[in-house]
């Protein structure tokens, strides 16, 4: 008979000893495994409240292989990643899933170069079973590194990498960007603009170049000093936006391949004197309500669905773990909609 201690933390043979089963049954029912009845199984389910129990995670990773753990990881700066409303979206995102299947998210940074090879050992050492990933680079050594240490990976966005021979192509979920792109341009478009500017993301980016090829499906014969390379930051918007101005200022719309591009925009627009918009008309991507509904006037934007996307990311990985709803594709593309404000 096991006794148990006042003030002593709950045992798992105290669980069993309560639900009246085997420890192995305990041990079945806690750690997820099956063949055990129903009626027993809700014995221990209930032993395991009442007695407070907590399992112990390294018996349970020595008996399930598996961590209880998923890495998520951002090749960016810091400063960026907690000022940029994106990445806070995704997470949030990623966070609700996992936590829905009791798993803990683990956030790994990329300041520099050198940041890759502790992420590889962390990686290697099976601290984790799975890892998220986005905002990658079409440089970025991750995939790599994921697929030297076997480590099961979703990624945020199209890759922007070619699948090595003889693998399988990596899971991924993006939005319709080329899409979301086409229909912002046709709208400005409808509007009666006939000079209209892009101000683009980083070309090392799919997001962004997919957002550019959409503008230039709608206008294959754009100039090319109608568009300008921003870094998807307000700073960078309004930077790109000065030089457009310079290079054409008679131009009468702008789509920014991101709302703080937008924004930065936005102010540049005023200080030149140019009303938006009368005089320019403005769209951005994301709507990103922090930003898109806080400008003044408030933003037209093309929605994607950030947080859902940072779900879905989460989910596919659950699946390929042996969680969650076997129902999801391997990758995903999610719809766009254009959101119509008073800047366009």
């Amino acid at each position: 008979m096991t006794v148990q201690h006042p003030g002593a933390r709950p045992t798992l043979e105290a669980v069993a000893a309560h639900a009246g089963v085997s420890r192995a049954t305990a041990s079945r029912v806690v750690n997820g495994g099956a063949g055990v009845r129903p009626p027993l199984a809700d014995k221990v389910r209930r032993a395991v409240e009442e007695l407070g129990y907590v399992p112990n995670h390294a018996a349970r990773t020595l008996v399930t292989r598996r961590t209880g753990a998923v890495a998520v990881i951002i090749p960016e700066p810091e400063i960026r990643i907690f000022s940029d409303p994106f990445f806070s979206q995704q997470i949030r995102g990623i966070s609700r899933e996992l936590t829905a299947h009791d798993t803990q998210l683990v956030l790994l940074l990329v300041e520099g170069p050198g940041d890759y090879d502790r992420i590889a050992r962390y990686l290697a050492g099976g601290h984790v079973d799975g890892a998220l990933a986005f905002s990658l680079h079409t440089d970025d050594p991750l995939p790599a590194i994921a697929r030297r240490t076997g480590t099961p990976t979703v990624y945020g966005g199209r890759p922007g990498w070619p699948t090595p021979p003889g693998e399988r192509p990596v899971p991924y979920v993006d939005a319709d960007n080329r899409g979301g792109a086409r229909e912002a341009v046709r709208h400005l478009l409808a509007l009666g603009r006939t000079r209209i500017a892009h101000v683009a993301g980083p070309r090392d980016q799919t997001s962004a170049t997919d957002r550019l090829d959409g503008f230039h499906d709608v206008l294959p014969d754009a100039a090319p000093e109608l568009v300008e390379e921003g870094a998807f930051t307000a700073e960078s918007g309004a930077r790109a936006m000065a030089r457009l101005l310079d290079r054409r200022p008679d131009l009468d719309a702008v789509f920014a391949a991101n709302d703080l591009m937008a924004s930065g925009a936005l102010r540049v627009l005023r200080e030149r004197g140019r009303r938006v918009p009368e005089d320019v008309a403005l769209a951005g991507f994301d709507d990103m309500r922090g930003v898109a509904e806080t400008t003044d006037p408030p933003l037209t934007t093309v929605r994607q669905d950030i947080e859902g996307m940072g779900r879905l990311m989460a989910r596919l990985l659950l699946r390929g773990l042996g969680e969650g709803p076997a129902a999801v594709p391997t990758s995903v593309i999610t719809q766009t909609a254009l959101v119509r404000r008073a800047s366009a």
